[in-house]
């Protein structure tokens, strides 16, 4: 069995454990990887990462799912070049470039959901924005399921471009671990309810169907988070 997934987030990590696989030579060019449910067992993480993994490194172009006979390897080395493939998620600076670019896509992103969401969609944002004060009662990490209520949201454009640029991007664009010494000062409790009623007001809008609004209430989230890392580089 692979060991547990360790640092950064849970998607990041086991894309990275599944992509060192694949460069490595255990699974080659045309192999089949292992089901989601064996991946799972051998990672220990959800189902719902192990797709984003699996998104990632389809993004990567080193994988492609078939329909009804499982992912195949189709390359095994990476181009150099690619995006956001040397993103370093443990320096403040390269996470405050990626929020910069989720601010610019993601301002868009909800105004179009606010317009053209479905009710099933609107379920779907709602679901991810309980889930993450949930995770946090819970005693779990919140990262996945905030990534989700943003993935959740562009699903909810109707534009595939929108959830790709995500995807590429993965859920460690949301690395809760390096925010931790700059909330020493207030619990993380409160800064978690800071982030679910950010989270509210986008939705509100968007129920509301008030796109000047979800774009407003968008901004001042991921601004709100660029601020919050500007202040830890700062201290750095």
């Amino acid at each position: 069995m692979q060991p547990k997934v360790q640092g950064g987030t849970l998607v990041h990590s086991t894309k990275q454990a599944l992509s060192a696989r694949i460069l490595g030579g255990e699974f080659a060019l045309g192999a089949r990887l292992p089901s989601e449910a064996r991946l799972c067992e051998e990672y220990g993480v959800s189902r719902t990462v192990i797709r984003e993994a699996i998104a990632s490194l389809r993004a990567d172009g080193l994988v492609e799912p078939r329909r009804g006979a499982g992912v195949f390897v189709v390359k095994d080395t990476l181009d150099s070049g690619l995006p956001f493939t040397d993103v370093d998620y443990d320096r403040v600076s390269s996470v405050i470039e990626v929020l910069e670019l989720r601010t610019a896509i993601e301002i868009e992103s909800a105004r179009i959901a606010a317009t053209r969401r479905s009710a099933a969609q609107i379920e779907r944002i709602l679901e991810a924005a309980d889930d993450v004060p949930r995770r946090a009662r819970d005693g779990q990490a919140t990262a996945e399921a905030d990534f989700a209520f943003h993935l959740a949201i562009a699903e909810a454009t109707g534009n595939p471009r929108f959830v790709e640029v995500l995807t590429m991007l993965g859920a460690a664009a949301i690395p809760r671990k390096a925010l931790r010494p700059a909330t020493e000062h207030r619990s993380l409790d409160s800064y978690l309810t800071l982030i679910d009623e950010e989270h509210r007001q986008i939705v509100d809008a968007i129920l509301d169907q008030d796109p000047d609004a979800a774009g407003v209430a968008m901004r001042r989230h991921l601004e709100g988070a660029q601020k919050r890392y500007r202040k830890l580089l700062r201290r750095a």
